[in-house]
């Protein structure tokens, strides 16, 4: 299993690197896992985009998996987010899974989203709205038809 210091696991597997010192801003499109220990602005699509801790993304990115121990902003659609790091006010995740990693700087753990939109899952239908029809005892109206 590959952590943030060796994400990739093999040194011969290609991977996209964005050093630290490096700021990108534009269009990045890779077949291969994105490695990000600088800066990036602007649309990321890769099957996996790992942002280190001295690294920056925002924008908006559309990968299989984010790991994140740096800071993140924009619009994120992606399978599984693994979160570390920090995530800016106005930014929307949409994911199929979601895990928080708390670590400690000082003697308190917190997690703290600022305004953020989370979206966790597949979309719901009409039909599993409405066999769940009770939320924290209160009644939810099934999702309007878009």
């Amino acid at each position: 299993m590959s952590d943030l210091r060796n994400p990739i696991g093999s040194a011969t597997e290609k991977r996209t690197l964005v050093e630290d010192g490096t700021t990108f801003k534009g269009s990045l499109s890779s077949t291969c896992p994105i490695f990000v220990k600088g800066g990036v602005e602007g649309d990321i699509q890769a099957p996996s985009l790992t942002v280190a801790a001295s690294g920056t993304v925002s924008g908006k990115v559309k990968a299989g998996e984010l790991k994140s121990e740096g800071s993140i902003a924009g619009e994120f659609d992606v399978d599984k987010v693994q979160l570390s790091g920090s995530v800016k006010d106005n930014t929307v995740i949409k994911a199929k899974s979601l895990e928080v990693k708390l670590t400690t700087s000082s003697s308190k753990m917190q997690v703290v989203f600022g305004e953020c939109e989370l979206e966790i899952g597949d979309q719901p239908t009409r039909e599993k709205a409405a066999d769940k029809p009770q939320e924290n005892g209160k009644s939810v109206p099934p999702p309007a038809d878009t």
